[in-house]
């Protein structure tokens, strides 16, 4: 294909260097968003009386039908083009001859990939939110059937206190709604219209940045013509979001391969979203959560990757920045893919409660609540608390938990205690006397389970 800006050169670009400098097998996917730049870049020009009224109605009506044939599949991107840019504008003027030559008119490439970035992001954003929504909807499908069922809470993956799953859940659940707001947040600040901006200093003509801002769903425009050719802070902040997103699933996706497994057995996979072994035929391996574990590194890399780009760019538009689109495209098609797995893998999967609450029984994680009681009764927190600790040490020297201690083994470690005493420290009283705003009892997590479902 010829090159609309051959005319400077005497020789043809050589052929390895011409594919080097392609963009056109990844940047293809925009080609939505380029026609629709084009349409309101073309409305514009027609307003503003830059182009004949009648030549606007050509080109937009052409690019309409471009689009749909690329739809159908009628008409097939070129792949020896540079760009999806310059092959939608060459295939314009393919139809229309000279008065498609028109449409480059007060732009150029630069704030023109800038918008069809913008663009793209911008839907692929909101479908991530939508997916994340839907994320949210399965761990309260989750949480609703298991606010009375009690496990250990860890802290250094050690039995810390008693807890409910629900609560366990909503933790993740809280996480992913900052997400949510994050790529939100991204989105509105990249939410300004960059085209106009031309190569670097704007233009001659008299062009109606706003309106085209307007046409295309934007909030206003950039209003320094070389930051918004060389602006790519709304890359790095998505990629930021997205890897944050992994970071999360990753978390989680530790926990169910550490519940699925036999050494905690607090939950069962669905066989849908496990494999076997190819050897050992007991094996039931938790891959899909591995999988987006593993998934997490390569949008962490996306992101450093486009830092790295941007350090050293100097003003205003560089080619190093068609480097942007790989790594925000990569992270997208990655955080979706995890994101249509993951969410069914969380609403198929069998909690075990009887094993969680015998894991809870074992760990001697009412201990606090065990000094707790001491302290009510006027004991210093510190003493009560060595007090608990002994106690706990005799319960290992003797095969117990806490709760088969007799009275009078209590009474010989401190005489303040009473029968009263195994009430206190009844897992699931444990539980429901976390009364502080953010506890696990039932009532925090039915007011979690509320904000959640508002803010879906």
């Amino acid at each position: 294909m010829a090159k609309m800006w051959e005319g400077r050169f005497s020789k043809a670009l050589d052929q390895q260097a011409d594919d080097f400098n392609s963009s056109i097998h990844f940047d293809c996917r925009m080609f939505r968003q380029d026609i629709k730049g084009s349409m309101a870049h073309a409305a514009m020009l027609s307003a503003q009386g830059i182009i004949p009224s009648a030549d606007a109605d050509t080109i937009i009506a052409e690019l309409e039908k471009i689009l749909a044939d690329l739809e159908s599949g009628k008409l097939a991107i070129d792949m020896t083009a540079e760009d999806i840019h310059m092959f939608v504008e060459a295939e314009l003027t393919k139809r229309i001859g000279d008065i498609g030559k028109k449409l480059h008119t007060a732009r150029s490439r630069n704030d023109q990939v800038a918008l069809d970035v913008r663009l793209y992001l911008k839907e692929e954003a909101a479908g991530i939110v939508a997916m994340l929504k839907g994320l949210l909807e399965d761990i309260l499908f989750q949480a609703e059937q298991h606010k009375n069922t009690i496990m250990p809470g860890y802290t250094h993956l050690q039995r810390a206190q008693p807890i409910t799953f629900a609560h366990h859940l909503l933790a993740y659940g809280m996480m992913f709604t900052r997400d949510i707001g994050r790529i939100e947040d991204a989105v509105k600040r990249m939410n300004y219209s960059p085209l106009g901006s031309c190569a670097l200093a704007g233009t001659t003509y008299p062009t109606n940045r706003e309106m085209v801002a307007a046409k295309l769903g934007f909030d206003g425009i950039t209003l320094n013509s070389i930051d918004g050719v060389s602006d790519r802070d709304f890359c790095v902040e998505l990629l930021s979001a997205f890897a944050t997103v992994m970071m999360h699933l990753s978390r989680f996706s530790e926990e169910v391969i550490l519940w699925a497994s036999w050494e905690f057995k607090f939950i069962e996979l669905d066989d849908s979203y496990t494999t076997g072994s190819s050897i050992m035929p007991q094996k039931k391996n938790p891959d899909i959560a591995e999988l987006v574990r593993g998934k997490t590194g390569r949008v962490y890399g996306d992101l450093m990757g486009m830092l790295t780009v941007l350090k050293g760019l100097p003003l205003a538009y560089n080619k190093d920045m068609q480097e942007d689109k790989e790594s925000i495209f990569d992270a997208i098609d990655t955080v979706k893919q995890c994101l249509t797995v993951f969410p069914p893998m969380i609403r198929t999967m069998k909690p075990l409660p009887e094993n969680m609450l015998r894991a809870a029984q074992k760990g001697f994680i009412n201990a606090t609540d065990l000094a707790d009681y001491l302290t009510k009764k006027g004991e210093p927190f510190r003493s009560a608390y060595k007090t608990t600790g002994q106690i706990v040490a005799y319960c290992i020297a003797n095969n117990k938990v806490l709760e088969e201690m007799t009275i009078a083994e209590y009474k010989e470690f401190d005489t303040q205690f009473e029968d009263d005493v195994f009430e206190a420290i009844d897992l699931r009283r444990c539980v429901e006397s976390r009364i502080s705003a953010g506890g696990t009892n039932q009532a925090s997590a039915d007011e979690q389970i509320k904000y959640i479902q508002k803010f879906i």
